[in-house]
């Protein structure tokens, strides 16, 4: 009789689905409550919430171009094709809650999440704005967060030893 391992494929979509709201209502909020350029200091000279907008890639890459448009929709069908391959590896790995499949779904909640900027707004709204020291990181948002938090998981767990299985013969 073969051992059929329990499906998790649905917990890791519910955190995917739960990061997506997240993204999706922080971004709805700073919209809504702070001005365009705007901050709200949360840990004075550390931390503020801010109201910025990113039409590029990561850290504003490709903001400035030529053809902003071009940009956009690269980015959004690099990104689609992207999440596409995490769900299909999602799929294939469902049966298993480590942390390959827990940087797989948050960097698929990422994705998703910024895609649906680009399509709705053309842009991505970036609100986390951190000082430490006198340097400035780039302004970020949940979705932004996620896809770092995920590829960070990837990279811990190929850095981790990995257990030897022993293989059972009858």
């Amino acid at each position: 009789m073969k051992y059929t391992a329990p499906r998790r494929l649905h917990w890791l979509l519910t955190l995917s689905i739960v990061i997506i709201l997240l993204d999706r209502l922080t971004k709805t909020w700073v919209a809504l409550r702070i001005p365009m350029g705007g901050a709200i200091p949360v840990i004075p000279h550390v931390l503020r919430i801010t109201h910025w907008t990113n039409e590029g890639a990561a850290f504003s890459l490709f903001a400035n171009t030529a053809s902003p448009n071009a940009v956009r929709w690269g980015l959004i069908c690099f990104s689609s094709l992207m999440a596409l391959i995490i769900l299909f590896l999602l799929v294939r790995l469902g049966d298993r809650f480590n942390l390959t499949t827990i940087g797989l779904a948050l960097i698929f909640a990422g994705a998703l999440g910024n895609v649906h900027d680009r399509i709705a707004y053309g842009s991505v709204v970036d609100f986390i704005e951190v000082h430490i020291f006198s340097y400035h990181w780039p302004d970020f948002n949940i979705a932004d967060s996620s896809v770092v938090t995920g590829a960070c998981l990837l990279l811990l767990d190929t850095l981790l030893p990995k257990k030897t299985r022993s293989v059972k013969t009858d």
